[in-house]
């Protein structure tokens, strides 16, 4: 394969990318000039470079026609294209004068478009709307680039086990295209009508339609981006909590079940082995830590039932809302907190985590090394969701695990040597890993921010939400000589 043959094509795929990513900013430009701002000429610049970068991709690959993309192919239109939205993403932040350096903006909006949710920001509460507007809007085009990657690349990458979920969507050739593109933009309808919902029940709720849009992104999305510093605090009625409990769940489970249970008129939802394990697990978990609200630090039961399955459900959905600072509520809550932290939501999810088919897969695999154990010459066969479950899968998941533990061991270490204390090299790093949002302590716990945190942390930080977000071996596979070998 020939350097244009391998470059052309994904900087054709990548203009068109950079150029619905540039009319997004006109959205937070129109509030801007309708606030009379001054910030409205960053975003007019923003938008024309992005706009300007687009049309000058489009004209170098004008001749290059995508018949079918090779995972090589892919591998680099995913790196690349969350690379480039999240440094043109930082560009509004930086020129606007919400932050004064480079690497805030850039880990910012690295933030908001992994739908981590951490941030450096303070003075959210008189902050310009626009810029809270943009934020918000990070998340949510990330949500929706992360259903798309789960859906439509990974799988066809065969990344983390995630050709289990293989369809039509996800296999790239010239006659299935029609059929992933009907998918995806099924999809896309879908996202557009629960984010409508999510604004309406937080209106309901007693939102006014500004803060209800900004955290119908977010929640949806399960990023966790919101418009005061004091996150869900800011709202004391619990009936804004119940509709984020709500559209958490909903953002954590598979879309393309919702759009193929629309497709059909039937509810496969509940016959979804991942869905109804996450379910089980997540309602088990919030019961578990009612009690121990009740028991332990002695809150009436509605509220203890409310909070601690708002802030179980943020943290295991990976969106990263706080409604105060759950880190204070015992040893036994912060635990559970933490490893709360690597769950993730289920694959095809706007989730970060581990994912919960990724569990199931090791449960099975455990199962089976006890059978041969007891019955050496017994002969098992492996089904997940009725699909075969082959050796590359299970080898593909224990990688991304391996994986993962390593990059978790490499930015704790990295974030030590940086200076951060353990606690918060830890807890930040599986918070940037995972693509949760707020880690555990004073500094980075869910009452703190990212802010005081030097330069060199937060780039390891920016490197270590987009590796999550990413699933790893995508992101790891381009450093391999291998790969650009051809």
């Amino acid at each position: 394969m020939s350097t244009s043959r391998l470059a052309m094509p994904v900087v054709k795929v990548c203009s068109f990318t950079l150029a619905l990513f540039g009319l997004s900013l006109l959205l937070p430009l129109a509030i801007a000039a309708l606030d009379h701002s001054n910030n409205t000429a960053a975003y007019t610049a923003v938008f024309l470079i992005c706009e300007s970068l687009a049309l000058s991709g489009t004209l170098a690959s004008w001749d290059y026609q995508i018949s079918a993309l090779t995972p090589r192919h892919m591998f680099l239109i995913t790196s690349l294209s969350w690379l480039v939205m999240s440094l043109l993403g930082a560009l509004p932040i930086l020129l606007t004068g919400t932050v004064s350096t480079l690497t805030d903006a850039v880990f910012e909006a690295v933030s908001g478009l992994t739908t981590t949710g951490s941030t450096v920001l303070t003075g959210l509460d008189a902050m310009p709307a626009d810029i809270l507007l943009w934020r918000s809007l990070l998340q949510w085009l990330g949500g929706l680039g992360v259903i798309a990657m789960a859906v439509a690349i990974l799988p066809f990458l065969r990344v983390g086990g995630m050709r289990l979920f293989q369809t039509e969507s996800s296999d790239w050739s010239d006659k299935a295209l029609p059929r992933a593109n009907s998918t995806i933009r099924r999809i896309i309808y879908f996202y557009l009508l629960l984010t409508a919902l999510c604004t309406g029940a937080y209106m309901l709720a007693g939102m006014d339609s500004f803060h209800a849009v900004n955290h119908a992104m977010t929640t949806l999305s399960t990023g966790g981006f919101s418009t005061s510093d004091s996150s869900f605090a800011q709202f004391g009625d619990l009936g804004s909590h119940w509709v984020a409990i709500v559209f958490m769940m909903i953002g954590s489970l598979p879309f393309g079940l919702y759009v193929h249970s629309l497709a059909r008129r039937r509810w496969l939802l509940w016959q979804d082995q991942q869905l109804r394990s996450f379910v089980l697990l997540v309602i088990a978990g919030c019961l578990v830590l009612s009690s121990y609200q009740i028991l332990v630090n002695h809150q009436p039961p509605l509220r203890a039932l409310t909070l601690s399955s708002f802030n179980l459900i943020s943290v295991i959905s990976t969106t990263g809302f706080a409604s105060g600072d759950y880190s204070h509520w015992g040893p036994f809550a912060a635990a559970l907190f933490f490893f709360a932290t690597f769950v993730g939501g289920c694959s095809g999810s706007t989730s970060g985590g581990i994912k919960m088919f990724r569990f199931q897969l090791l449960a099975i695999s455990l199962r089976e090394s006890f059978s041969r154990a007891l019955h050496p010459r017994a002969v098992t066969q492996r089904n997940y969701n009725g699909r075969k479950v082959d050796d590359a899968i299970l080898l593909s998941s224990v990688t991304y695990l391996f994986v993962m533990m390593i990059s978790l061991a490499v930015i704790t270490l990295l974030l030590s040597l940086s200076g951060v204390d353990f606690d918060t090299a830890l807890t930040g790093a599986s918070t940037a890993l995972m693509n949760v949002g707020p880690g555990l302590g004073e500094l980075i716990g869910p009452a703190g921010n990212f802010a005081s945190l030097s330069e060199a942390s937060k780039w390891i930080l920016c490197a270590g939400m987009l590796l999550g977000r990413l699933e790893f071996i995508t992101v790891l596979l381009l450093f391999t000589p291998a790969f650009w070998r051809y």
